[in-house]
């Protein structure tokens, strides 16, 4: 016991000292956010960090304790990061300022960093907020008003708009190839930029063309619905569904910046809302349980500015520390596993926040789900639906499959999450008890 108590004084003594430290050190972050933002500089300094990492690991004696010591300083110059953009972010220096009441998050990828704005009214300042003086192909849906498009292909110098059918059916390898045919026909080289006014779908197709046209070209993401406001439009997911398997065919890749503007919520229906809400939700269960109590005491759509905020803020977190979906991202696919296979059986009947909203439901103790089943119909959100052999097929197509069963998302506690691997009987297992006891 003299032991352990020993190590713990030792560990207290070395938190002391590290807290003040991290105080001193964030101090000085402070004076060189101040100096950069002065001179218009760049937070990220790639070289300097890698040095001072080579560096400062050196002084580390035990080589087993190194690499610990070496992921530890790369978290401290995150945080002194994520410190010196909200310094400089606050006092709006980028090109056109930053509206009054406006919101800027930054996403700190290694390779591909990106800003996020989220403003009313950012859409008629596109052309501030945008490098489009250049030829940028426009791609957005027949459901997206006409007056959102001009207003970005206004601030275009040479602006091609491609329209394609709203829905689910538009994420094709034939809606894809028109998107390059007409690139092609107008001649787009790798100065040239996509944009994407809309929702998902036009977010993951054009995202998925401006990846693949000339091996990579800019592309600026717009999105116009509750649901691609909160999650799909940060993280560099694209994709087109392939084969009946949905997002099966794409590749990561990060949009040069992403504006928000919540006024473009006005026209959207109520069953699109409540869609995009259902993700909120989803974030908010596990990662969140602040914004979760608040979904639970208020009127969702009335907080509507801080949900799109908070839900960017959990995104970006999970985003920067495991970009490519190898660990920590996985989290976000809570609801996912069975809502895909809802949504697929439902052949277009579900809207794909709602589907997923369904599929958190089996994924959760009993206390969360009694928590959770009020805020879902609160939100306009289908809590019952019809389960069948379909929806579990398309589940035992999920690309989490791996040997011995599936990866899925689970929820105990809101505000946290659990990994689990589950066979499709043990999934079915769990959604059968999960309906029958919603309906009783």
């Amino acid at each position: 016991m003299d032991k352990l108590e020993n190590a713990r004084r030792v560990i207290s003594e070395a938190d002391k000292a590290i807290a003040e430290l991290f105080e001193k050190r964030m101090t000085a972050v402070r004076a060189v956010a101040e100096y950069k933002r002065e001179r218009g500089l760049p937070v990220l300094d790639e070289a300097r960090e890698a040095a001072l990492i080579e560096k400062n690991s050196g002084y580390i004696v035990d080589s087993e304790i190194k690499e610990y010591y070496v992921d530890f300083h790369k978290y401290a110059m995150k945080v002194s990061r994520d410190f010196q953009h909200k310094l400089i972010d606050g006092a709006g220096t980028e090109c056109g300022g930053t509206a009054e009441g406006a919101v800027k998050i930054h996403v700190d990828l290694k390779d591909s960093g990106y800003d996020i704005e989220i403003s009313r009214g950012a859409l008629d300042r596109v052309g501030e907020l945008l490098s489009l003086d250049r030829k940028v192909m426009i791609v957005s849906d027949d459901g997206v008003p006409e007056e959102y498009v001009q207003c970005v292909a206004r601030s275009c110098r040479e602006p091609i708009i491609m329209r394609i059918p709203a829905g689910e059916e538009s994420k094709s390898l034939a809606c894809f190839e028109k998107i390059l045919e007409r690139m092609l026909g107008a001649s787009f080289t790798r100065g040239d930029a996509v944009c994407a006014v809309g929702g998902g779908v036009c977010g993951d197709i054009a995202g998925f063309a401006a990846s693949a046209y000339m091996r990579g070209i800019d592309f600026y993401n717009i999105p116009t619905t509750l649901l691609s406001q909160v999650d799909s439009s940060i993280g560099g997911k694209t994709a087109v569904n392939f084969c009946g398997v949905k997002n099966i065919v794409g590749a990561f890749y990060q949009p040069k910046k992403v504006i928000i503007d919540p006024n473009v919520l006005g026209t959207l229906p109520k069953r699109h809302l409540a869609a995009g809400m259902g993700e909120a939700i989803k974030m908010a269960a596990t990662f969140d349980a602040e914004l979760f109590s608040m979904l639970e005491a208020g009127d969702p759509y009335e907080m509507v500015d801080t949900v799109i905020e908070r839900s960017l803020r959990i995104k970006k977190r999970v985003v920067e520390l495991d970009e490519r979906e190898s660990g920590l991202r996985r989290a976000l696919n809570f609801g996912h596993t069975v809502g895909h296979g809802i949504e697929s059986a439902s052949r277009g009947g579900l809207y794909h926040g709602e589907a997923v909203s369904l599929g958190m439901i089996p994924m959760c103790s009993d206390g969360v789900r009694a928590r959770l089943l009020p805020v879902l119909k609160k939100a306009g959100l289908p809590t019952e639906c019809r389960i069948d052999e379909e929806v579990f097929l398309a589940v035992s197509h999920d690309k989490k499959s791996k040997r011995g069963g599936i990866d899925v998302v689970l929820c105990d506690k809101i505000g946290t999450f659990a990994l689990a691997n589950l066979t499709v009987d043990e999934i079915k297992e769990r959604t059968a008890k999960a309906f029958a006891d919603d309906i009783k």
